[in-house]
């Protein structure tokens, strides 16, 4: 007889994260609501991830850990999805295996969709974490862009995601119920690295209505190995936003999403566009003058 679903799929996915993985496996296991389970997605990892995640697999039976069937790294998109095809849960969570929850954001969260059975999803503020290494760096919120504290209908919260300049929806932040994350198809695997989130949260601010909050449920780790770190280093945001805006068109025609939403989705490519332009021109004349 196979046991009883749990209340909450959370799903943390690791790729060589053995530096901060147990820190995020500890905040799971310390929330102040116990009805869960913890699959913790290995995304090819060649450090010793693997070894710390089965550790606490075998002393916890609401752990599992998973792997694709060829143990390569596939990307968080596909490793999301390798983790929504075990979840079992009503609600599901999601945790880098960088970042950290705070105690109470599951009872807190559950709370708010049990009490709201409209919202398909519940964020508050995630704090951005610098002080994590020496306890002299700075944190800080983003605004939220939107009075919290409230339900919002398809897409208000979506037009917040698309002007990019407030805090939107964090992997490590927002609780999704399981069958909204099935409606939307889980996570676009074409995209890997960069903006995989917010493909994933597109679609499901365009479907759902979704409570805002003015909590702190999760911390978000900066640090210069991360996959946002490493692409704004390398000069890759403007190039690898285009790309997501270009899909988020072409989704939003296919979708029939209503005239104005597309036509600032199309506003917005046209932006970014201009800017990637101007930013080769200025990396090709800047490599001219260097001797």
């Amino acid at each position: 007889m196979s046991p009883p679903s749990p209340c909450v799929s959370v799903i943390i996915i690791v790729f060589n994260g053995e530096e901060f993985l147990q820190q995020a496996i500890v905040s799971v296991i310390s929330q102040t609501f116990v009805d869960w389970e913890l699959l913790i997605v290995d995304d090819g990892s060649m450090d010793g991830s693997a070894n710390i995640a089965q550790r606490y697999a075998d002393q916890d039976p609401r752990i599992q850990v998973l792997f694709h069937s060829d143990r390569k790294n596939h990307g968080m998109s596909a490793a999301r999805n390798l983790g929504l095809a075990h979840a079992r849960g009503e609600f599901v969570g999601f945790l880098d295996a960088d970042d950290v929850w705070m105690p109470e954001k599951l009872a807190e969260q559950i709370s708010i969709l049990k009490a709201q059975p409209s919202a398909g999803m519940v964020y508050g503020r995630t704090l951005i974490w610098s002080s994590w290494a020496d306890g002299e760096g700075s944190d800080f919120y983003y605004d939220l862009g939107l009075p919290p504290n409230k339900i919002y209908e398809p897409p208000i919260l979506f037009h917040v995601l698309l002007a990019n300049k407030s805090q939107t929806p964090t992997t490590c932040n927002a609780l999704i119920r399981g069958s909204l994350t099935r409606q939307v198809g889980g996570f676009g695997e074409a995209f890997t690295g960069m903006f995989e989130d917010q493909v994933f949260f597109s679609k499901v601010l365009l479907r759902a209505p979704t409570f805002l909050s003015d909590r702190t449920w999760a911390k978000y780790r900066r640090h210069s190995s991360s996959c946002s770190a490493q692409s704004a280093a390398a000069g890759e945001d403007e190039k690898a936003r285009l790309a997501f805006l270009k899909w988020l068109n072409a989704y939003a025609a296919r979708e029939n999403v209503q005239i104005g939403t597309r036509l600032r989705i199309w506003r917005e490519v046209t932006r970014c566009g201009k800017k990637v332009i101007a930013n080769r021109l200025r990396r090709s004349l800047s490599n001219r003058i260097l001797p």
